[in-house]
């Protein structure tokens, strides 16, 4: 995985978490994640992108990762998404917030459909 993989593997992963505000457990999997793929910087980035405007943050992300993941297949798309849902899950249930967030980034993408199909499961 490449350092611009990691970065909008996070910062998705970070900004779904920071949209409602970031639980204990949340913030364990973030630095999980970020240790798992060998990450701390990427990590580091994501945070602090977030944190320099929280209120503005899922917007800024928004339009950043639309940029980047444009370009993605339709597959790694869907998987994305399907991660930060699974991700989101851990803790047991996603709230409404959560679910809006991931849905618009959904419809960004072009995987609507793949995502809803995702949530029936």
């Amino acid at each position: 995985m490449t350092s611009e993989e990691k970065r909008v593997y996070l910062l998705l992963k970070a900004v779904i978490f920071y949209y409602h505000g970031l639980d204990p457990e949340e913030k364990e999997e973030l630095e999980v994640v970020s240790k798992k793929l060998e990450a701390p910087e990427e990590l580091k980035w994501a945070v602090d992108f977030i944190e320099k405007d929280q209120i503005t943050s899922f917007e800024r992300a928004r339009s950043f990762l639309n940029d980047i993941i444009g370009d993605y297949t339709k597959e790694k798309r869907v998987d994305l998404i399907q991660m930060v849902w699974e991700s989101n899950n851990l803790k047991g249930y996603v709230t409404e917030m959560e679910a809006t967030a991931m849905l618009k980034l959904a419809k960004d993408w072009k995987v609507e459909k793949e995502f809803v199909e995702l949530i029936l499961k």
